[in-house]
């Protein structure tokens, strides 16, 4: 995810709204679109919002995405049928300020039910992260609307990669399916609790694993990784500002050897939705291996687990393969 965020006009949101609006008719005839079936309707923005959707509607939600597997979701431009399936569904399940365009399409959008992500745990400023690719006018354009402290940089969305903060926000949203839908509010209040004993679990085994090793910097060509790196005491260290197919400047590898050296990194990791070159050309010239450490972004052939749980055990496996964890 480490390629430039391309800025979405506005008024090219508005044309697909408007086209969207104007092909609802043609869009019923999908069943599995949004606002077509008995059940209650949800469009998720990206992945780890359908997983808590699914996890906590069960049987009683159909949920539909934005962004399709393997597709890089910052990048994401809605077409006309998206824009019109979420005019049509129930609710919009969404985290403000990672998708520009499904952003200003939900602020266009008359969906009874919009929620926000973000608004259900406290998001925090991470430093210099990813998605301030543009530089510092780019940063600057969004450190008010994302409110900032300090104005400095925008928050940093990438929440649900600590398994507590994703805990708090699947409350949230049960909480509002429940308000939404109370026939089934009593269901969605034990899937909930469900989940939270999943993610409890997976809370115990980061903190467990993680508690004592060799290092605790890693090294990550996407600063995705900041709220799970405080969470359990470690340093992300990202190779942030970098085209994907670019390579590293050798003052910023000298730099990063001499990190390496310093504090014991072993390991450059990678993530399946973007090109390793980045990291393969850094680990090669700095003496390091590579591994996949997964933002979650989206589930793939290539990912390394079937959903959110096992793809953060095996997210876990590799830190403490890194890190060297006794």
């Amino acid at each position: 995810m480490n390629v430039r965020r391309r800025r979405i006009s506005g008024i090219a949101v508005t044309a697909a709204t408007a086209i969207g609006l104007g092909t609802l008719s043609a869009c019923s005839s999908d069943s599995s679109a949004a606002g077509n079936t008995d059940k209650f309707d949800v469009v998720a923005s990206f992945y780890p919002m359908e997983y808590l959707a699914e996890q906590i509607g069960g049987d009683h939600v159909n949920v539909t995405t934005l962004t399709e597997p393997g597709q890089e979701p910052h990048d994401l431009e809605l077409s006309a049928k998206q824009t019109a399936q979420m005019g049509e569904a129930d609710a919009v399940l969404y985290l403000k300020s990672l998708q520009p365009a499904v952003d200003e399409a939900i602020a266009q959008s008359d969906v009874k039910t919009k929620i926000d992500a973000a608004t259900l745990t406290k998001l925090e400023d991470h430093g210099n992260v990813e998605h301030d690719h543009g530089g510092e006018e780019h940063a600057d354009e969004h450190a008010e609307e994302e409110h900032s402290e300090g104005g400095e940089h925008p928050l940093d969305p990438h929440v649900w990669l600590d398994p507590v903060k994703y805990a708090e926000i699947a409350q949230g949203v049960a909480e509002s399916f429940e308000k939404a839908d109370p026939d089934h509010a009593d269901d969605y209040r034990k899937n909930a609790e469900a989940l939270a004993k999943k993610l409890g679990g997976l809370d115990t085994a980061f903190k467990d694993g993680l508690a004592k090793t060799d290092t605790k910097v890693f090294f990550t060509n996407h600063a995705a990784f900041g709220y799970l790196a405080e969470r359990y005491g470690l340093t992300q260290e990202a190779i942030n500002g970098l085209d994907p197919e670019s390579e590293p400047s050798p003052a910023r590898i000298k730099e990063l050897q001499e990190e390496a050296k310093a504090d014991g990194v072993t390991t450059v990791f990678y993530e399946t939705l973007v090109s390793d070159k980045t990291a393969k050309t850094l680990a090669k010239d700095a003496g390091l291996k590579t591994d996949v450490l997964d933002p979650l972004e989206g589930i793939t052939d290539k990912s390394k687990g079937e959903d959110y749980v096992a793809v953060m055990e095996s997210n876990l496996k590799a830190l403490e393969s890194a890190l060297g964890a006794k």
